[in-house]
């Protein structure tokens, strides 16, 4: 069987008796892999997938975990600052704070190709790992909050952040405890392993970031009003019950005719996607109330530069992907 297939023993976790023996089985795996000494280099986001590893790999080694938060210039409005809050007081194991994002916007900058996006973005992040490495001793593991729709949509749908591409010369082995989960199931063991509910309800954010969302070329100004636009999506939308499973906002990198102080001017689009989903594999549209969508289209075309139209998207999975890119 491939490491790669999700093992037919592995029962769907849904209750906390199920994550609770999960949870014991990976500690000791991680226990065995990393050994008495190991140390276990952890790209700490922030969302559900990585706060889950982290809290894993910390109850199984402890201060031998050392998570680094990665600011790359493509996280929402306020993330680097609440994730450093949040897993500052919350987080036993050691957590460093790296600003690269001119470094990520510079390599970024005229990259139109989705699939080179995603290269740049991921060899970076391998780079400043593999920096901060260098500046600690015995570092020889690399945990990742890899999750089995990752595995399952790398390859033909396209590449993943979390999915190979480690140089060979890094000599990294990964540590992955919870790759052959849904999302579901991500968020049953992190209620069991006592995670705090703004973290494992939090929403999926994709490894590359706003970098997805900014279609096309990245541009410093279209990302900023992306920022911006998406902020308020995400605030008005917090108010919906249920709550959607993800909602965001995407600026393409298109302009139209739009008209300000009564003069015409070419402006970015705003796109509102919001859908519903039990694994990622498949997804439903959410329907917004109308009133929700004028406030929205009324907040956004008023504060964000640049902007002058607001769309809603309705399209489910398949035959769209949840991410535009």
């Amino acid at each position: 069987m491939s490491d790669n297939v999700r093992p037919e023993s592995l029962k769907r976790i849904t209750t906390p008796e199920l994550a609770k023996a999960f949870i014991d089985e990976q500690i000791a795996a991680v226990k065995a892999q990393v050994g008495e000494n190991g140390k276990v280099l952890l790209a700490l986001s922030g969302g559900v997938d990585s706060s889950v590893c982290a809290a894993l790999i910390s109850k199984a080694i402890g201060s031998r975990l050392i998570c680094v938060h990665v600011n790359h210039g493509l996280l929402r409005k306020g993330e680097p600052e609440q994730v450093c809050k949040v897993f500052g007081e919350q987080f036993e194991s050691q957590l460093i704070y790296v600003d690269a994002v001119d470094r990520f916007l510079d390599a970024l900058a005229g990259v139109a190709d989705p699939e080179a996006k995603r290269k740049i973005i991921g060899k970076i992040f391998i780079d400043v790992f593999a920096e901060e490495a260098k500046k600690l001793d015995g570092i020889e593991f690399l945990g990742q909050g890899t999750i089995y729709p990752d595995i399952l949509e790398s390859g033909p749908v396209k590449s993943h952040h979390n999915v190979g591409g480690l140089p060979e010369e890094l000599n990294f082995r990964l540590v992955e405890p919870v790759k052959f989960l849904y999302k579901d199931e991500v968020r049953v063991v992190g209620k069991a392993l006592g995670l705090p509910d703004n973290m494992v309800f939090r929403q999926p954010f994709p490894g590359p970031g706003l970098g997805v969302r900014c279609v096309g070329a990245i541009t410093r100004d279209r990302l900023e009003a992306l920022r911006e636009a998406d902020a308020i999506v995400r605030d008005e939308l917090d108010k919906l019950d249920p709550l959607p499973w993800q909602y965001f906002a995407v600026v393409p990198d298109i302009k139209s005719t739009g008209i300000k102080d009564g003069q015409r001017y070419m402006g970015w689009p705003v796109v509102i996607r919001a859908i519903t989903t039990v694994d990622a594999v498949t997804a439903k549209s959410v329907e917004i109330p109308w009133d929700m969508l004028c406030r929205i289209r009324d907040r956004i075309v008023e504060n964000v530069p640049g902007v002058n139209r607001v769309l809603w998207e309705i399209s489910d999975k398949p035959t769209s992907t949840i991410e535009w890119e």
